[in-house]
């Protein structure tokens, strides 16, 4: 027993070892053919203030390089940061346009060399530094930043010198007993409230960048996670007492006193700098609705694929088999977008909407399309594969010696065969579910429906870089991960399944 929990855990450190590295890899290599290959100028299409603010050829190019620096592109210097840092070694050095001042920028650059280069607005003939950040150090700034830690000395408010450092358990009077920070970036550290997954912390998040140009400077985490449609009031517990409000109460976040506006103060009190807040939202997150319409596609797909295999496997080469094989058959060969149009035609027919919005997350019939058309594509190959595993199993010696002892074929079907060939089938959830959340793209899109597949596809349309490296990131964690979720499921349902790093099983 003690050997094997041993090799159980040693398997389980090798496979958590080899999906951190392929994460890696298919992160890494998404990161670099975004930054490399796409057009980094197609970002602006979708950016609504680019045409306000580049007025003038000058104005154009400190905005451009301002946004490409916040996109990771390169690092910038514009001319009033340019003085400043050449002043430490050139200390007559103005933002003026003259041979003089132009000679000692050239020095300074030459100097801290790294790929700077000194460049000249057209209309004032001021100077400015960029510097193109290589794609593998961007790969490393963004896995260097991934995992943020809240601590107390985070935050740096040289306008709050006074702020209070600490970390401790304290009754609140906004949300009741919970761990509670000052000095850290989050107000609440850990909380218990009524929302999934009821317990919540804060002490370590994800950084996957900021969303631009769509959503712009919300965190991608914060863009996929919080609620969609109008915000939602209800009642909520201040510190200052109850009110009326569509705050997040949970959300709290540092905002420097200096900043704070009379609501927030009237909220919170004057000194309490934790007033930077989310709000709540009428209906669910791209992320929950996503897992909506996945999972019930997906539960009805095995609620159909699982007796159907099985049936067809019991009865082999009967009529039943034949078309129940015939029509799996043509469902695999009809075009994913061809069965999307040909369900939303009939379901539309039947009374249901052809497109999300129309009745919107209110509304159960809003999902109804969109999960069947998901059960409808892992139905097919699903029965396929049981009734082909379960026609293997009849010629296991177990199965002649179950029909030795004079046991039915219906008991050696139920029995015997279906448990053997539901460990397979268990292994394959974890993936199955992953897939009908994050590969919904083309549905999701079809239907307008708010959920991560049809954000992936409309962030590349956008050249939403940081959504579409975050959304990759998310994906490929989560299914690779799955994986192994898979095999430990598959030991549950059969202990004498062994899993070994040199092989898996």
């Amino acid at each position: 027993m003690k050997l094997k929990e041993r090799s159980m855990k040693k398997y389980i450190f090798m496979r958590t070892l080899r999906s951190i590295v392929s994460i890696f890899l298919v992160t890494a290599l998404t990161y670099i053919i975004i930054y490399t290959l796409v057009p980094r100028k197609l970002i602006f299409k979708q950016d609504p203030n680019y045409n306000k603010i580049a007025t003038t050829d000058d104005k154009r190019d400190n905005y451009e390089n301002t946004i490409y620096e916040r996109m990771g592109y390169i690092d910038y210097y514009d001319t009033k940061e340019l003085q400043e840092k050449a002043s430490k070694d050139y200390p007559s050095v103005t933002v003026d346009a003259t041979d003089e001042n132009k000679k000692m920028y050239e020095d300074y650059i030459k100097k801290i060399g790294k790929g700077w280069k000194l460049g000249q607005f057209k209309e004032s003939k001021q100077f400015y530094a960029t510097r193109e950040v290589p794609p593998l150090e961007r790969v490393f700034d963004f896995y260097a930043n991934l995992v943020q830690i809240d601590h107390p000395n985070v935050i740096k408010d040289e306008s709050n010198p006074d702020l209070k450092r600490y970390i401790r358990v304290e009754n609140d009077p906004a949300i009741g007993w919970s761990v509670v920070g000052s000095g850290t970036k989050h107000k609440y550290l850990l909380y218990v409230n009524n929302k999934f997954p009821y317990i919540h912390q804060n002490f370590v998040t994800l950084n996957l960048g900021n969303s631009y140009p769509t959503y712009a400077n919300i965190p991608v985490l914060q863009v996929i996670t919080q609620g969609q449609g109008q915000t939602k009031a209800s009642e909520v517990q201040f510190p200052t007492g109850k009110k009326t409000s569509s705050v997040d109460i949970y959300s709290r976040t540092y905002k420097s006193p200096s900043q704070a506006d009379s609501r927030e103060v009237a909220n919170y009190g004057k000194d309490d700098p934790y007033t930077a807040t989310e709000s709540n939202y009428q209906y669910p997150s791209m992320i929950v609705s996503s897992a909506i319409a996945g999972l019930i596609g997906l539960l009805f797909s095995y609620i159909v694929a699982i007796p159907l295999g099985s049936y067809m496997a019991r009865f082999k080469n009967t009529w039943f088999d034949s078309i129940s094989t015939a029509s799996l058959t043509f469902l695999l060969a009809l075009p994913t977008i061809a069965l999307v149009y040909i369900v939303r035609l009939l379901g539309s027919k039947l009374g249901m909407p052809d497109s999300f919005p129309i009745l919107g997350a209110g509304n159960w019939k809003s999902y109804v399309l969109p999960s069947v058309i998901l059960g409808l594509l892992y139905i097919p190959g699903t029965a396929i594969w049981i009734r082909r595993y379960m026609i293997d199993l009849q010629s296991q010696d177990f199965v002649r010696f179950a029909r030795a002892k004079g046991l039915s074929e219906q008991e050696i079907s139920n029995k015997h065969i279906f448990k053997n060939a539901m460990v397979p089938v268990v292994n394959g959830i974890p993936g199955a579910i992953i897939g009908v959340i994050g590969g919904a793209t083309l549905t999701e899109t079809v239907f307008a429906y708010p959920g991560m597949g049809k954000m992936l596809i409309d962030s590349v349309k956008a050249a939403n870089n940081s959504m579409v490296v975050g959304l990759v990131f998310i994906f490929t964690s989560v299914a690779i991960f799955s994986l192994l979720l898979g095999d430990l499921l598959m030991v549950v349902i059969d202990p004498r399944i062994k899993l070994t790093s040199k092989g898996g099983k």
